[in-house]
């Protein structure tokens, strides 16, 4: 784990908790049930039910324990709560314009919530770490694997407050 805060949004730790919550009251229970049954089945060198459960069972607790270290380290921030939306700071819907004038929608999002493929990019992230702090108007040059690009903030919004 690293030093820098974990932030995340309301949603986002809902969805760490009810994945905890799934593994931990649902899964974890009916393995230990099936190694327990396969146990007493006898010779558990070659009882593929008890190895295949054993297995599964460090993958859920290797799971779980990761879950809990990083709720407990989690700030949960509503971005609906901003300050400043003038500027794009975390939780921020960030419109950009390329030099082609390609345009690219994203949203700033904790770590454990980020899929870029549906326009989610981690708050530490290059392009994030860009555009943090910029406003509308404002040209921000960002490294990316595929070399360097400049982009123009054309919008910035946020959820709306409940």
């Amino acid at each position: 784990m690293s030093d820098r805060p974990n932030f995340i949004t309301p949603e986002g730790y809902r969805r760490l908790r009810e994945e905890y919550d799934s593994l931990y009251a649902g899964e974890r229970p009916k393995l230990l049930e099936t190694i327990a049954w396969a146990a007493a089945n006898g010779d558990r060198s070659e009882n593929a039910d008890y190895q295949y459960g054993r297995r599964r069972l460090r993958e859920v607790d290797r799971r779980i324990n990761f879950l809990s270290k990083r709720m407990a380290a989690a700030k949960v921030t509503d971005p609906a709560r901003q300050p400043d939306r003038s500027r794009a700071w975390f939780g921020a819907t960030v419109t950009l314009a390329d030099e082609d004038d390609n345009e690219r929608i994203v949203t700033l999002v904790g770590e454990d919530e980020a899929d870029a493929s549906a326009g989610r990019i981690s708050f530490y992230s290059p392009l994030a770490r860009a555009v943090k702090g910029a406003a509308v108007g404002d040209l921000r040059r960002v490294m990316l694997p595929s070399g360097e690009r400049e982009y123009e903030v054309v919008a910035i919004s946020y959820p709306p407050l409940p």
